[in-house]
């Protein structure tokens, strides 16, 4: 299998469109029927809002052995907001599977899918051809594009779903052309196809206004000889993001980390923001250097590659995840706090073999039944890693004479 280099055009492009040419069209299927949807979900009145931090352990990954289970299968919302019928909002989901998809594919009607393997590697086979995804890989499956997955073992994921936007990079500004994640390293895949008669039928599964539902046909959709232009999954490797950092004093805003971003129609306002925590230098003197204790007005919601996060580095796992909502307070636990308030300021790495992301967003996300009870990896005692914090406060304080 092979992937072509190719950059994304322009950090904003307006026109997205490609040619696909096909052995035979994708109109030629019996019609679409109505699908159960399982754990996905777009119900969001389902359980009472709940502002407290939320965190959970890892996700519970179904066993081969007791029963077989693909990407779609093994889809979970865990928390969302908006509508796919107003185009307007954004979905978190959890994908936990053992087994590959066979003559079966999914296309997601409602928007684009950002998937983050973090156990286990993926095999895509799109419309476009195939992209091998790996943990600390991301890939983008864009509105409408079928694709189907193969899985090697017990594999674990996140996805953020956006809808209305697509993912772009994030504009630039004093940093200038180059910096964050550079347009030469995303990958789209070659063109790859099949002639392949199913006559047991082929089933397409359609997400479509936050329900899902399936046809079946008697050929492959993965049947494109050929194909141009610039609407095209993609993907890309975490390890190539081009880390900015502070290195003088105090902390930049989070948003150097945006790898991706889904504009809203107000400037300078997100949909959502895919932003990671890689490996890098801390050298910022005279300051608290892990992220400080804040309340904010979007939603963050943290998943681990791999790893210790460094603000919490126990308790917040790999394959776990948590979610801070707006205007929620957090920020280190008492450990990370006691520990970096008497450390000495010398240039140090940071999150050394750690890969942490956060999807977040300008929506107040409301949390699934099965985010909140059905899944039981709710962490109850989140809330404890912060009250052994205790004042520090001196008033008859002074700095040392020079």
């Amino acid at each position: 299998m092979s992937l072509l280099r190719k950059t994304l055009a322009a950090r904003v492009l307006y026109l997205k469109d490609s040619w696909l040419y096909r052995i035979l069209p994708s109109v030629r299927h019996k019609p679409f029927t109505a699908e159960p949807c399982g754990d996905l979900s777009e119900s969001w009145n389902d359980v009472e809002p709940n502002p407290n931090q939320l965190r959970w352990r890892p996700f519970n990954i179904p066993k081969a052995s007791e029963k077989k289970v693909d990407f779609v299968s093994g889809l979970h919302t865990v928390c969302g907001a908006g509508d796919s019928k107003s185009r307007n909002g954004i979905c978190i989901h959890l994908y936990a599977c053992n087994t590959s998809m066979t003559d079966r594919c999914f296309q997601n009607s409602d928007g684009d899918f950002l998937i983050v393997p973090q156990q286990g590697k993926l095999l895509v086979t799109t419309e476009f051809g195939k992209m091998m995804v790996e943990p600390n890989e991301i890939c983008v499956i864009q509105q409408g594009m079928r694709f189907s997955v193969d899985v090697f073992g017990e594999t674990r994921g996140y996805i953020l779903e956006v809808y209305g936007a697509h993912f772009e990079l994030p504009d630039l500004g004093p940093i200038g052309a180059n910096g964050l994640a550079n347009p030469r390293d995303f990958l789209v895949p070659v063109a790859w196809y099949e002639d392949r008669t199913v006559s047991a039928g082929y089933t397409v599964i359609n997400k479509y206004q936050g329900k899902m539902f399936s046809c079946q046909q008697d050929f492959s959709p993965f049947n494109v000889v050929a194909w141009h232009g610039n609407y095209t999954p993609y993907k890309y490797n975490l390890e190539n993001f081009m880390v900015i950092n502070c290195v003088a004093y105090d902390h930049a805003d989070p948003s150097i980390f945006t790898v991706l971003t889904a504009k809203s129609t107000r400037p300078g306002v997100a949909i959502a923001d895919f932003v990671i925590f890689p490996p890098r230098w801390g050298v910022a003197d005279h300051t608290f250097r892990p992220p400080y204790y804040h309340r904010n007005c979007m939603s963050e919601f943290m998943g681990l590659i791999k790893g210790h996060y460094e603000a919490k580095e126990e308790g917040f796992q790999p394959g776990g995840a948590s979610l801070h909502s707006i205007m929620t307070p957090h920020g280190p636990d008492v450990d990370c706090f006691e520990k970096n308030s008497t450390a000495t300021l010398k240039p140090e790495r940071v999150a050394e073999g750690t890969m942490a992301f956060m999807f977040e967003s300008s929506f107040s996300m409301a949390v699934t039944k099965w985010g909140l009870d059905t899944c039981n990896r709710v962490d109850k005692e989140y809330y404890k890693c912060w009250e052994p914090l205790r004042s520090h406060f001196n008033p008859k304080w002074k700095p040392a004479s020079k």
